[in-house]
C-alpha cells in the first residue's frame, strides 16, 4: 500500500450563512412550478435558466431534468417551431438531432426536510457514466453522499470502475470548532474510495482550525493493488510514487485556491436579501448580481 498526503490552507466557510444559503435555495426551489414548454419558474413567475422538464411531474420522484437545447445557427424560426411542436417528450425520446439533446438528470426523492436525491447517466467519447447524488436534510444539510460508476460497453473489466464518497457536514462543523492546538478529528468527515479491477483508493479530507481561523485541511491518499496484482502494482507505484506526489500536491493546491477564489467573490447577504440574490442567480447565472 502507498500512502501519500498533503496539507493546503483555506478561508473559513462560515456556517450560519452556509446554512441559510442552503435553505433560501431549497425553499426558493420547492416553491417553483412548472411553466410553458417544461421551463423550471419560480413563485416570482421568473424561469430557471438553462433547465426543463423533460419527463414526468415537477418535484415528484422519477421527474427528468436537463438544460436547455441551444438552437444551431441558421435553424432559424423553423428549427424554433420544431422545438415548440415537439415539446419535451421528444428530447426524452432522443427523436430529434443527437448532437443537441442535452445530458439530464432524475430527481429520486424530493422531501426538502429529510432528504433529496437525483441521479444521472451520461455516455461520453465511448464511456457510460452513472452518478447518484444523495443530500441529507437540506434545509440544513448535514451529509453529501456520491456514488460514481462507468464502463466501457464492449471494453471488458479493465474498462469498468466504481466509487463512493461521503461527507459528512456534521463532523466537519465539529472538526474545525475544535482549539488550534486540539488534535485533528480521528475520523476523516470526508471520506471516499474508489474500486478497479488493478487497484483500489481511498481518499480523505481531514479538517482542523488554525490561529488566523483559516482551516488546515490534510488531503490524504492510500493506493494498493487489488488480489494477484498487488506485487505488480507496488512496484508500479514504487516508480510512480513521485508523480503521483506532484499530482497530489498540484490538485489540492488548485482546489484551494478555487475555494478561496470563491468565498472571497461571495456576498455576505441574509435574510431576503440573500434570497433575492439566490434567484437572481438562478433566472440569471452570468448576471452582475449573480453568486
Amino acid at each position: 500500500m502507498a500512502r501519500f498526503a498533503h496539507t493546503v490552507t483555506v478561508a473559513a466557510l462560515d456556517r450560519g450563512w452556509f446554512e441559510e444559503a442552503a435553505g433560501a435555495l431549497v425553499d426558493l426551489l420547492d416553491a417553483s412550478r412548472e411553466g410553458p414548454g417544461g421551463t423550471v419558474v419560480l413563485a416570482d413567475g421568473r424561469a430557471v435558466e438553462g433547465l426543463r422538464l423533460l419527463k414526468g411531474r415537477h418535484l415528484r420522484s422519477g421527474a427528468r431534468y436537463g438544460e436547455v437545447p441551444t438552437a444551431p445557427e441558421g435553424a432559424g424560426k423553423a428549427g424554433t417551431a420544431a422545438e415548440a411542436a415537439d415539446g419535451p417528450a421528444a428530447l426524452v425520446s432522443g427523436t430529434g438531432d443527437s448532437s443537441t439533446t442535452p445530458s439530464s438528470v432524475v430527481l429520486c426523492a424530493w422531501r426538502p426536510s429529510h432528504s433529496v436525491e437525483v441521479e444521472s447517466l451520461v455516455v461520453e467519447d465511448g464511456m457510460s457514466l452513472k452518478a447518484g447524488l444523495r443530500l441529507s436534510e437540506p434545509r440544513r444539510p448535514r451529509a453529501v453522499e456520491l456514488s460514481l460508476s462507468g464502463h466501457q460497453p464492449g471494453g471488458g473489466s479493465l474498462y469498468r470502475f466504481s466509487g463512493r464518497g461521503k461527507a459528512d457536514l456534521a463532523a466537519w462543523w465539529a472538526a474545525v470548532d475544535r482549539l488550534p492546538a486540539a488534535p485533528p478529528a480521528a475520523r476523516a468527515p470526508v471520506a471516499g474510495r474508489a474500486v478497479h479491477r488493478l487497484a483500489k483508493a481511498r481518499l480523505a479530507l481531514t479538517p482542523r482550525p488554525a490561529e488566523d481561523g483559516s482551516w488546515r485541511i490534510t488531503v490524504a491518499l492510500r493506493v494498493r493493488g487489488r488480489w494477484l496484482l498487488r506485487p505488480v502494482g507496488a512496484v508500479v507505484l514504487f516508480f510512480a510514487r513521485g508523480p503521483v506526489e506532484r499530482g497530489l500536491r498540484e490538485a489540492a493546491e488548485s482546489a484551494a485556491r478555487e475555494w478561496n477564489t470563491a468565498l472571497a467573490e461571495l456576498t455576505p447577504l441574509h435574510g431576503e436579501a440573500l434570497r433575492a440574490e439566490i434567484a437572481d442567480a438562478l433566472v440569471d447565472p452570468d448576471g452582475p448580481e449573480a453568486l
